[in-house]
């Protein structure tokens, strides 16, 4: 699997039972503290293994920093913060670069391992399949507000634990549920990487808005104005995949293009697998919503209702 598929990594195969998962991210600061600047961008690199069913086990630092601005202190913060979650995760790491920048970016080059026959794609969900989320939304929302000093620290406290939160355990059960298809949610937002499935599977999926989780304070700070930048890209350019919506709330909508950071997975079961999937979530404190289907190819990518 290469690019073409626009999946969350790339996978090759090197022996008839074993699959080598590659992927990488590097992210700017979302908090000030470095330690947990750290723990956020190991996170969010490991996902996309996770996201593939497989499971990380080395990775390499990749590192932008400005020696002449910030102390050295602040880049042992941030690499020691990355190393106890890849310690969480069972992942070694065997390396990195650093290159002297004038912006600070942060994040990981990740090596998973999948049997060939066990991958969880983006672009296999069936018309049938329910959906559930394992996170909910709002990172991108609250870290802009951090920024500006208008976070709350419940909201603020809430995106940590999130961004922090591995999804180890969900991707774990969603193998034994047999998942049909997987993707985690990050910078294109719920919406966009949506889109993707749908698209590349041919069809057409609803989410119900009632049922999509927000993070604590999310529409005040959206009324406040603290949405990012990436916010309104996503919704110009997912917005045409959208079905028409009668009465819609365009303020309301903006969540849902959010762009995560660390975000949980979207996952497509079959409705037996499915239930067995958020009874044995619930039993194991494993985040999850139900929050739509998948349908047979409509007019559209996707269907709000």
């Amino acid at each position: 699997m290469g690019p073409e598929t626009s999946d969350d990594a790339g996978v090759y195969r090197i022996s008839p039972t074993c699959a080598l998962v590659e992927t990488a991210d590097i992210i700017t600061p979302l908090v000030d503290d470095p330690f947990t600047f750290g723990r956020i961008a190991a996170a969010n690199a490991v996902s996309d293994v996770y996201a593939m069913g497989g499971r990380p086990v080395s990775a390499m630092n990749l590192v932008f920093f400005p020696a002449c601005s910030l102390p050295a202190e602040i880049l042992r913060e941030i690499l020691a913060g990355g190393q106890s979650v890849l310690q969480e995760a069972g992942v070694c790491l065997v390396g990195g670069h650093t290159v002297e920048d004038d912006e600070l970016k942060y994040g990981l080059s990740v090596t998973g391992l999948i049997a060939p026959d066990e991958i969880i794609r983006n672009s296999t969900a069936r018309p049938g399949n329910l959906l559930i989320l394992t996170k909910p939304l709002g990172t991108g929302i609250i870290s802009t507000a951090i920024k500006g000093e208008m976070a709350t620290e419940e909201s603020s406290q809430a995106a940590i634990r999130w961004m922090t939160t591995l999804n180890r355990e969900a991707a774990g059960l969603m193998r034994l549920c047999n998942a049909c298809a997987a993707t985690d949610v990050t910078g294109f937002g719920l919406i966009g990487h949506a889109a993707e499935m749908a698209n590349g599977a041919g069809v057409t999926i609803q989410l119900n808005l009632s049922s999509i989780p927000l993070m604590p304070g999310i529409s005040e700070l959206v009324a406040d104005g603290m949405v990012p930048a990436g916010c309104y890209r996503n919704r110009d350019h997912y917005l045409p995949l959208l079905a028409p919506i009668v009465n819609s709330d365009a303020i309301a909508l903006l969540p849902l293009f959010d762009p995560q950071t660390s975000g949980g997975l979207l996952i497509a079961l079959e409705p037996d697998d499915a239930r067995r999937f958020m009874v044995e979530a619930d039993r194991a404190g494993i985040f999850a919503r139900r929050i739509g289907e998948v349908l047979t190819r409509q007019s559209h990518a996707i269907e709000l209702i």
